[in-house]
């Protein structure tokens, strides 16, 4: 009897990446004759997943920026089907993404095959009316916030909280210490260094580290003695940040850095970051920031209609307080350098509201940053898709003795859900 299993995964964010490289690996150790396939991005394939197309390099935020992409994405999902249709697949894993990952759902639904969505999409807080579809597409949430398991199970939707992989990357990854002491290195005598975070994303980089730069041109002015460390996810956003640096900017205390973004949060003071699930490791290591997100004026009057929460923020939306100070950017971009200006100066030069920010943050660390969430996930995916292989296959034993059932079970799986009727 063959019991081993096929996963396909669905993930178009870089830091969606990362988490479902972590699931990999634990699905792997729970079952070393997985086959895991799908689409993702570097982390995933060096996890030893099979990359049938590395989403990441088209992650997109805005209805402005997905338009010129619409044909892409259909024949994405197009290529998504054809796997679910001539492969064996015993579930789909989906993280986050949401609007390209309704598609490949549907399409898995069409087959038969059961959807799970890690790291759902945030209905909570926006686009609430799509929970209908999740509760017609997706077959178990894995949720990450104890909001979401709330949410979701409101909605009727079946929920396990097995709590937010961030924490695990925290807790397991361990600092590489030649990078810890080349920061040593750099700002030894200084009083403070500044993690600048400017996203994972490109188009994020693009729109909000000009801002970040405006910023620590003042800041060096008022604290000559900090150094600025740039933390890029990718070498093109590297180079494209160092490319935006003029001649005046020669004597800038600015370091720039790939693949050292967790080193960097923990040496540093503070962080100048943009807005995103990044925060949360911010959170795990106690390190205080200015959270800043620039978007255009159209996506912010929808915003405004469809967004029901009061901040950007997790970990502030975690602990229903400020902790990180935080601000939207429409328009021009002199209020939000002024406002990453005013806040970091405030960290670096006001001692006592520091150390009060690490209080509260290590407060709000002790209570929700649990490790083990991916080794939950990984158990929960892996009693369920062994449960549904052991139950296919005796149904498919059972149709071999009576000379017709187990035929039909297994071409429905390969039969679309309208068509089956004629099978």
């Amino acid at each position: 009897m063959d019991m081993s299993r096929s996963i396909f995964f669905s993930v178009g964010e870089p830091s969606g990446d990362q988490h479902a490289a972590r699931l990999a690996d634990a699905l792997r150790q729970a079952d070393p004759s997985v086959h895991l396939r799908g689409f993702g991005g570097p982390a995933m394939a060096a996890a030893g997943c099979h990359l049938d197309l590395d989403l990441t390099r088209h992650a997109v935020v805005g209805l402005l920026e997905v338009l010129p992409k619409l044909r892409d994405f259909f024949r994405f999902a197009d290529e998504a089907e054809q796997v679910f249709r001539d492969s064996s697949v015993d579930a789909v894993v989906l993280v986050d993404f949401p609007g390209f990952n309704w598609h490949i759902a549907k399409r898995a639904k069409r087959y038969g095959i059961p959807v799970y969505y890690y790291c759902p999409p945030q209905l909570w807080a926006w686009g609430g009316w799509r929970v209908a579809k999740m509760r017609r597409l997706v077959d178990h949430v894995l949720a990450v916030l104890p909001i979401e398991e709330d949410y979701f199970q409101t909605a009727g939707i079946p929920t396990t909280l097995v709590g937010h992989p961030f924490f695990d990357a925290v807790a397991e990854k361990p600092l590489d210490p030649m990078v810890m002491a080349g920061l040593r290195r750099i700002a030894k005598d200084d009083r403070g260094a500044v993690a600048v975070l400017p996203g994972s994303r490109s188009h994020e980089v693009h729109r909000n580290f000009p801002i970040q730069l405006a910023a620590i041109r003042r800041l060096h002015q008022m604290h000559p003695d900090a150094h600025f460390m740039v933390a890029a996810y990718r070498n093109d956003q590297c180079l494209w940040c160092r490319d935006q640096l003029s001649d005046s900017d020669r004597d800038l205390p600015i370091h720039f850095f790939v693949g050292a973004t967790s080193e960097i949060i923990q040496f540093s003071r503070c962080a100048m970051m943009v807005s995103g699930s990044v925060s949360l490791e911010l959170m795990a290591r106690q390190t205080p920031a200015a959270v800043t997100y620039r978007i255009g004026r159209l996506l912010h009057e929808f915003g405004k209609r469809v967004v029901n929460i009061n901040s950007i923020t997790l970990p502030n939306l975690m602990s229903e307080r400020n902790l990180y100070p935080e601000m939207i950017s429409v328009g021009p971009i002199e209020p939000a350098v002024d406002f990453l200006t005013e806040s970091i100066d405030a960290m670096l030069g006001d001692e006592f509201y520091f150390r009060r920010l690490k209080a509260d943050l290590a407060e709000l660390r002790n209570r929700v940053a649990l490790p083990g969430a991916t080794k939950r996930a990984a158990e929960f995916l892996s009693e369920q898709i062994t449960s549904d292989v052991r139950s296919g296959d005796q149904t498919h034993q059972f149709g071999d003795a009576v000379g017709t059932v187990g035929s039909v079970t297994e071409r429905s799986r390969r039969v679309p859900a309208s068509d089956r009727r004629a099978a």
